[in-house]
């Protein structure tokens, strides 16, 4: 049965958010809130919390993960990004944005894509994400709560709690979140390709 956490959107409170991380450093799989979909998160190191996200997605080996970040430095410990990259990511972070860029050898293998070499992170806007990333010192390995058969992805705590509440180990009620996903953009020495247009505004990486 998953704890449920009602935590406050804006002024996230500190003793639910120890807890919440406390869960996932124990291996613990989470529903939590982003600045666009809810999401499905896990810690960065433990692969049989990322294998029950696999099995409740239904993903395949080839989905990859995102890497959600506290802000633009630890992005940079897990890919490498040139100072035009840098430029790009500064301007549009935090923000609905899901950034593909070529990993740094700190990632995982099993999260990189098996032939590019590459890692989606994201620095979202949320003030719960922000306090429960603090909290843990490190990225949440994350996919968007989209579920099987579903045309989109889940955005009321209730109804996740309902779906979810024996596969996942906590959900954080912070109110109803967007039904889009985030703007996916694979970005490599300045250059920018929008691979799926969601919530972000796609028009700063657009020619």
């Amino acid at each position: 049965m998953a704890q449920y956490f009602e935590i406050h959107p804006v002024n996230p409170q500190s003793r639910l958010i120890r807890q919440a991380a406390d869960i996932i450093r124990r291996g613990g799989v989470v529903a939590y809130p982003t600045d666009s979909s809810y999401a499905l998160g896990c810690h960065l190191g433990d692969k049989d919390a990322q294998e029950r996200i696999r099995r409740i997605r239904q993903l395949d080996d080839r989905h990859n993960f995102t890497l959600v970040c506290a802000d633009l430095s630890q992005l940079a410990q897990y890919a490498r990004v040139g100072n035009s990259d840098f430029r790009l990511l500064k301007a549009h972070t935090p923000g609905a944005y899901t950034f593909i860029l070529p990993a740094t050898r700190e990632v995982p293998r099993r999260l990189q894509h098996v032939k590019r070499k590459t890692i989606g992170l994201r620095v979202p806007n949320h003030p719960v994400v922000h306090a429960l990333l603090a909290e843990l010192g490190e990225p949440l390995m994350s996919v968007t709560l989209h579920l099987p058969g579903d045309d989109l992805p889940l955005a009321d705590p209730h109804e996740i709690r309902e779906r979810l509440e024996h596969q996942v180990d906590l959900v954080i009620d912070a109110g109803h979140c967007d039904l889009e996903p985030t703007t996916v953009v694979v970005l490599e020495d300045g250059v920018a390709e929008v691979r799926r247009v969601g919530k972000g505004d796609p028009a700063p990486f657009q020619a």
